[in-house]
């Protein structure tokens, strides 16, 4: 469900389409009248729902905006060629998480594993025995020993639980658009930085109720068909250009997808929303403007397509701020 991506947004994990292995199908030709309808509603309410590369002029200041997945592969290859001429000419490109960030991530993930662990109960001590065994089942599908995951925390598990297990091996290759755009760059010369510290997403889900992690944990206990489903649904979206759809119509699909009343997953989706997307782009707006001003020439802002659209997204933001807002190809 769109939570999930969300999280795994924050911390990079978020992946391009499915492995040769899986076999998921978009979930979108599927939708009833009543669910288009309201995909359709929500969508005409959305601004700047569509296009995944931006260009925001304000005065002498230029600033390109790419949606970006954070892992990836061949329906990749036109938009990294497409966008690499405009990443060698920039004065600064900014990421999510540039290589800096994610190595102090990968050091803290090694030397902090209470970032990750419960401090006292366990997860079969938090959930019916029936959804224990379901999150065990998924737990080894993805390789992870479920001793080893019932002490993790919720938001965690949830993460892990997102990714289909047929991915596995596409989780090792760090081939996406962020990644290759950064190697691009740092080739010419050009510097990369983060938008904000690797522990912003931590702290974001360490902040979150812990009711709402759990509820995190029961959304994502889907079936693997439907994991894969709603990956391509969401993924083939994206590469059309849609990453508006690509958000919402995973929300408007949970209710037959997840065991969540809709009160439950209203909640959910609105923490989430909040915590991993709007606050972190109201953060990243004066990031960027301080970009700005202190580069020679332009700045290239590559960050998940989720952060685009929305009155609350950075698109938005951008446009509140005075900049003007135009449409490139991707």
């Amino acid at each position: 469900m769109r939570p999930i991506l969300l999280a795994l947004t924050v911390l990079g994990l978020l992946t391009g389409p499915l492995h040769a292995a899986c076999d998921g199908q978009s979930l979108t030709p599927s939708l009833t009248p009543a669910e288009r309808a309201e995909l359709d509603a929500r969508l005409a309410d959305l601004p700047y729902a569509s296009g995944n590369h931006w260009r925001a002029t304000r005065g002498d200041a230029v600033l390109h905006l790419v949606g970006t997945m954070h892992l990836g592969e061949t329906r990749l290859d036109g938009p990294t060629t497409r966008l690499t001429p405009l990443v060698e000419g920039a004065g600064l490109l900014m990421l999510e998480m540039a290589t800096d960030e994610k190595s102090a991530l990968e050091t803290a993930l090694s030397t902090r594993m209470d970032m990750l662990l419960l401090p006292d109960k366990t997860l079969p001590d938090l959930l019916p025995e029936t959804e224990w065994q379901m999150l065990a089942d998924a737990m080894r599908q993805r390789g992870v020993p479920p001793f080893m995951g019932a002490k993790m925390r919720p938001w965690y598990v949830s993460i892990l639980l997102a990714i289909p297990s047929c991915m596995k091996e596409q989780l090792a290759e760090a081939d996406g658009l962020d990644a290759r755009l950064e190697r691009r760059a740092v080739a010419k010369g050009v510097p990369a930085r983060s938008l904000e510290p690797y522990e912003t997403g931590f702290k974001a889900f360490a902040d979150m109720p812990f009711e709402t992690q759990m509820l995190m944990v029961r959304s994502a206990l889907s079936s693997p068909e439907d994991g894969e489903d709603l990956f391509e649904t969401m993924l083939s979206a994206y590469f059309a250009e849609d990453h508006g759809a690509s958000q919402v119509v995973l929300e408007v699909l949970s209710p037959r997808l997840t065991p969540l009343t809709e009160a439950e997953n209203k909640l959910v989706f609105r923490a989430l929303d909040e915590a991993l997307i709007s606050s972190r782009n109201r953060a990243w707006i004066p990031v960027l403007e301080d970009a700005l001003e202190d580069t020679d020439g332009y700045v290239v802002a590559a960050f998940g397509a989720a952060h685009l659209a929305g009155h609350e997204g950075v698109l938005q933001l951008l446009a509140d701020k005075g900049f003007t807002l135009e449409r490139l190809p991707f």
